[in-house]
């Protein structure tokens, strides 16, 4: 996507300029990409959003949606890698704090949990007073931080119907500690659930930022097979009339 024009970007994703709605702010969100397999050999899963959404309709995306309020407060018995942390805070809007960084990462767990009935974490007591997370104490899982990995950010471009600035963590398969039986989520959002290959993967109907993080994380892979939190994370947003690529 990197130098991509806004027409361009609009052309890619069906997008009419006669579409385009009054200036609405990005909201919080994000997505947890999971990983299975080894070098050479991986695997990740994806789901198609449902034709009843209003933005990317009948798409394949990640597991992930808004930061709700509550998603800060949620206990864990562990942290963020600092690495992660800090990367959460560098141009975070408003005002950065290590509540607004460990919301971010809990909501990537609990929306994977909603849309694909996976839980991540580590087995253990759990209680939580907030219900949405009532399914993690009744399946004994506890969610965990410290292995989460950021791999991108990505602010959707003005005139959208929706706009999001969506923060991509990824985990492996090692730490999802329990599955709903019926192999997708409660909240019936994405549908044909799949364990896909990078290249099986780009053949399907995607998002043209999706594409482009599917080619980020492959290349990670390829190069740093642990993604070392240390590594730079890229940061695609629109300026001007072009898709801009940064790193953070």
């Amino acid at each position: 996507m990197e130098n991509m024009t806004r027409a361009q970007i609009d052309k890619a994703t069906h997008f009419s300029a006669s579409d385009k709605p009054a200036y609405i702010r990005p909201k919080e969100a994000a997505t947890l990409i999971l990983i299975d397999g080894k070098p050479g050999q991986y695997s990740i899963v994806m789901g198609r959003r449902h034709m009843r959404h209003k933005f990317m309709p009948g798409l394949f995306v990640f597991p992930g949606g808004r930061v709700d309020k509550t998603d800060g407060s949620v206990p864990t018995p562990d942290a963020l890698h600092p690495e992660i942390e800090n990367k959460l805070l560098c141009k975070m809007k408003g005002r950065p704090t290590s509540r607004r960084a460990r919301a971010l990462a809990l909501a990537a767990i609990r929306e994977t949990y909603e849309e694909a009935g996976l839980f991540v974490g580590c087995k253990g007591k759990f209680a939580s007073k907030y219900d949405d997370w009532a399914a993690f104490s009744d399946k004994g899982v506890t969610p965990q931080l410290q292995n989460l990995r950021l791999v991108a950010r990505a602010i959707t471009p003005p005139g959208r119907p929706r706009r999001f600035d969506t923060w991509f963590f990824a985990a492996f398969t090692s730490e999802i500690s329990a599955r709903l039986p019926e192999g997708t989520g409660p909240s019936g959002e994405l549908e044909d659930l799949h364990w896909l290959s990078f290249d099986a993967a780009r053949k399907l109907e995607l998002p043209s930022i999706t594409k482009t993080i599917i080619d980020e994380l492959q290349t990670r892979l390829d190069e740093d097979p642990h993604l070392s939190p240390e590594s730079s994370v890229p940061f695609y947003y629109l300026r001007g009339d072009k898709f801009q690529r940064d790193l953070i």
